[in-house]
């Protein structure tokens, strides 16, 4: 793909995303999410795989569908209540339809059948923004109409996710099915804290997108799709390796890392609320998660293969962007001591 046409892609989704954001007109915000939509398509049968096809064609199907259930929604509940503004989406029928619209779109459970599937035909790259920037826009539209939604339907769905996430993760061999069931269950803590503590969410997501990120960066220069293939990537670069472990058990929640703050302030909130119990199914649910992504790290940094092969390993990975690579990993692992400060900045 030439600089040009991938210039214009881009600027493209940003282009739609950023009409999401600002919009408070249901039209205009679903046009947004319509231009997203569109521009990832292009993107996705680049490398012209039979999956990558496939992966571009459901992709297509399970946005365009859940956009026009969104806009059904949007259409009802203005000729009930005669408003398109979304935050006065009140309508007691209406309303769960756009909720389960938009947890469609964003691939939350049990909604989600589309997202390992999509992700396994894609690239790295082009999975990045399916699992982290298409998530973002959704999510806008999602806080906005969290505050007249019922509670349940927000749990369900939290607790939903978060289960199904860590048991499809558990038998995978995929890097990328694993990572998005690993998107799933962290999909489904962000969407509890959606009515009850908006800014929680934010940081959550915020952490995800970071540690994500770095993930999908760290496997690009490693080349690696499959847990096998990871398990031989040691003596190509162990500190690519161990870095990717780190991460791992960042996604998983372990302290003293970046993704072990969302986790203790969610549950933190989950029991100011005298909710124990929820508190504790979402705390069961994250072992389920952490078996897999202690698996995954024991293949990256414990597990070292037989080297059968004749040819020369070479003695570093070939990097193209060290810098990014870098800061990425570093703020993985090492964003604890600052996200106070930045959940400050959310209130």
């Amino acid at each position: 793909m030439s600089a040009l046409t991938l210039s214009v892609l881009l600027s493209s989704l940003l282009l739609g995303t950023s009409v999401t954001f600002i919009s408070s007109h249901w039209f205009t915000a679903w046009m947004g999410l319509e231009l997203s939509t569109l521009v990832m398509i292009p993107m996705m049968i680049h490398n012209h795989h039979p999956r990558a096809v496939e992966a571009a064609t459901k992709y297509f199907i399970v946005q365009a569908a859940s956009a026009a259930v969104l806009l059904f929604a949007a259409l009802g509940n203005a000729w009930q209540t005669g408003s398109w503004e979304i935050t006065e989406m009140s309508h007691p029928h209406y309303t769960p339809i756009a909720m389960m619209a938009l947890a469609f779109k964003m691939g939350l459970a049990p909604v989600h059948f589309w997202l390992p599937d999509v992700l396994h035909g894609l690239t790295l790259e082009v999975g990045f923004l399916v699992a982290t920037w298409q998530k973002l826009a959704p999510f806008a539209l999602i806080l906005q109409i969290s505050s007249n939604t019922h509670p349940y339907l927000l749990t369900a769905l939290a607790l939903f996710s978060t289960l199904i996430g860590g048991w499809g993760g558990l038998n995978q061999t995929e890097v990328r099915k694993l990572l998005a069931y690993s998107s799933i269950a962290h999909m489904g803590w962000m969407i509890l804290m959606a009515q009850m503590a908006p800014e929680l969410t934010a940081v959550a997501l915020l952490t995800y997108v970071v540690i994500t990120g770095a993930m999908f960066a760290a496997l690009k220069t490693l080349n690696t799709t499959k847990i096998i293939r990871l398990a031989t990537s040691w003596t190509q670069s162990p500190a690519l390796c161990t870095a990717i472990g780190l991460m791992l058990l960042s996604l998983g929640g372990l302290p003293p890392l970046t993704g072990f703050l969302p986790k203790w302030l969610i549950i933190q909130e989950l029991t100011n609320q005298e909710l124990p119990l929820t508190a504790t199914i979402m705390a069961m649910a994250a072992l389920l998660s952490l078996f897999f992504y202690l698996r995954l790290t024991q293949f990256a940094t414990l597990t070292l293969f037989p080297q059968t092969t004749l040819f020369v390993t070479p003695w570093r990975t070939p990097n193209k962007r060290p810098l990014v690579l870098s800061f990425t990993v570093i703020l993985a692992t090492s964003m604890l001591p600052v996200l106070p400060t930045i959940l400050a900045l959310f209130h």
